[in-house]
């Protein structure tokens, strides 16, 4: 199934599309991809809010750009990739019986999944700014992440036969 109908079908039923990928067979390449796929679309959805910030200030927008894409593309995927070990390591101690490629992928499709709410954060940061409506549509995609985060957690360690 393509990865836009995945995202879709993810807001019906979170579980069951991560049970779907995990059927498919621990795959590294496929769980960097979407790791990969995540972090560059957070990197896209930061660019109205940091070319905001440059016209304001009267920075320049290269630094702020490179500056973003070296913790996106870089950075953040290393820490993910503990995060998703420490989330793994926090299950087993409460009885999960999953390995630690189905936290990782519970982590990182969680993060591609809930992308469409973190391109809308970025275009109202980058055109009304700062005030109510970016935080009601942070705190939305906050929900919507720590909702599929969790449900594939769930999934990845205790639904797993």
């Amino acid at each position: 199934m393509p990865v836009t109908r995945d995202i879709v079908a993810t807001y019906g039923g979170p579980r069951r599309v991560l049970r779907r990928q995990l059927a498919m067979g621990p795959r590294e390449d496929r769980a960097l991809a979407v790791l990969m796929a995540g972090c560059v679309i957070v990197f896209v959805a930061q660019m109205p809010r940091l070319a905001r910030q440059a016209h304001l200030t009267g920075e320049e927008l290269n630094p702020l750009l490179g500056g973003t894409l070296l913790a996106w593309i870089f950075i953040a995927p290393l820490i993910l990739y503990a995060l998703a070990l420490l989330t793994h390591w926090a299950a087993r101690a409460f009885g999960g019986k999953g390995s630690p490629y189905g936290a990782r992928m519970a982590l990182f499709w969680a993060l591609l999944a809930s992308s469409p709410l973190i391109l809308l954060n970025g275009l109202v940061a980058g055109f009304i700014g700062p005030g109510p409506a970016l935080t009601l549509v942070g705190l939305a995609w906050l929900a919507v992440f720590g909702w599929f985060w969790g449900a594939n957690l769930y999934e990845a360690e205790w639904g797993v036969p």
